[in-house]
């Protein structure tokens, strides 16, 4: 593809989806350049359709960057629709139903894990808070950055409700942190990724979070290294797939689910998926409070807009599926609690 043709990734290393999107095209080997928000090369890019990173601009048919996407998930989608050479995402629809899932729980839940620890622990805060500001803004004068820190501690911190980290869930949250450790590298025991000796977008995601959750911030990726110090190595290793041959081969025998992956699903279904049903739920009615059990303890948090509609999209694709493909995913669900997410009422 001529260099004209490449797109751009718009964002901060610091953003756990910039790593997951960044890291998904280097794996995938596509033409693109990764450019700072905020820098004067993004500033020279048309305006992105929400006030988020990471976004990415792709060329028009003319060769000019005009189309404009946030989201990592659908621009996920579009690069496979769009670069169909060495494809994200399983050929075998009904395998793929099972990466979205792994996906959303990466990007919806282990977020979670990463915005309880960062901003629930003063270490982490601290450490978070003091860096952050200089990723859009590295001339920043000393006195300005301890400024800027602050503000944007306090900012954090005051949307932790929102993300759902609060005295009552925090407990559920670090359980959950752990156990996802302990089946994560047990599961990485058998194969190199989630869905076999290739990653998928749930790989993707999963790391995007662990970057922070592993590397970065101390708290958690204290309980990292002492429940998996593979896990460290797995997020490192995963910066730059580029080098990775692979082939639709190297997918799972989706008939014959190995324990570990089936164990990974059942902490899916354990923490996740009871979240999505009650906060749809909440949405739904126009509640003011997400009030549900997970794990056997209660969680409240105030209703997530965004994350009623993972779950919808979760299910629309589950619905596009044949008949069989449908029966498929079934089989491997059943018995995870991940089943009750694709229930008809």
């Amino acid at each position: 593809m001529p260099e004209d043709r490449d797109f751009r990734v718009v964002g901060v290393g610091a953003s756990p989806y910039t790593r997951k999107l960044r890291a998904a095209a280097r794996f995938r080997r596509l033409p693109f350049r990764f450019v700072v928000a905020g820098s004067k090369e993004a500033n020279a890019l048309p305006e992105r359709p929400l006030p988020l990173v990471p976004y990415f601009v792709a060329p028009d048919a003319d060769g000019a960057l005009t189309q404009v996407q946030s989201d990592s998930t659908p621009i996920l989608t579009f690069l496979d629709e769009t670069y169909p050479q060495r494809l994200l995402r399983p050929a075998d629809t009904a395998l793929r139903l099972i990466d979205l899932l792994i996906e959303d729980y990466g990007d919806e839940w282990l977020s979670k894990c990463m915005f309880h620890y960062r901003w629930s622990y003063a270490p982490d805060t601290e450490h978070a808070s003091a860096y952050l500001p200089y990723t859009r803004a590295m001339q920043m004068a000393p006195d300005r950055g301890a400024e800027a820190a602050a503000a944007f501690a306090a900012r954090q911190i005051s949307r932790i409700g929102v993300v759902g980290s609060n005295e009552v869930t925090g407990p559920v949250i670090e359980a959950s942190w752990r156990r996802f450790l302990e089946v994560f590298d047990a599961h990485i025991q058998n194969q190199p990724f989630l869905l076999g000796h290739r990653p998928g977008a749930g790989d993707f995601a999963c790391y995007g979070q662990m970057t922070m959750l592993v590397i970065t911030d101390p708290t958690p990726a204290a309980v990292a290294h002492d429940v998996s110090p593979r896990a460290y190595a797995w997020t490192e290793q995963c910066e730059d797939l580029s080098g990775l041959d692979v082939s639709e081969d190297d997918w799972i025998d989706f008939e014959e689910p190995s324990e570990t992956l089936r164990a990974l699903l059942t902490e899916i279904g354990r923490v996740y998926a009871p979240f999505m049903l009650a906060n749809a739920d909440a949405v739904a009615r126009g509640a003011e409070q997400v009030i549900c059990e997970i794990d056997g303890q209660p969680w409240r948090q105030a209703p997530f807009v965004y994350q009623a509609k993972c779950l919808r999209w979760l299910r629309e694709a589950h619905s596009a599926l044949t008949p069989a493909d449908q029966g498929r995913v079934d089989a491997v669900l059943s018995g995870t609690g991940c089943e009750a997410l694709f229930e008809r009422a």
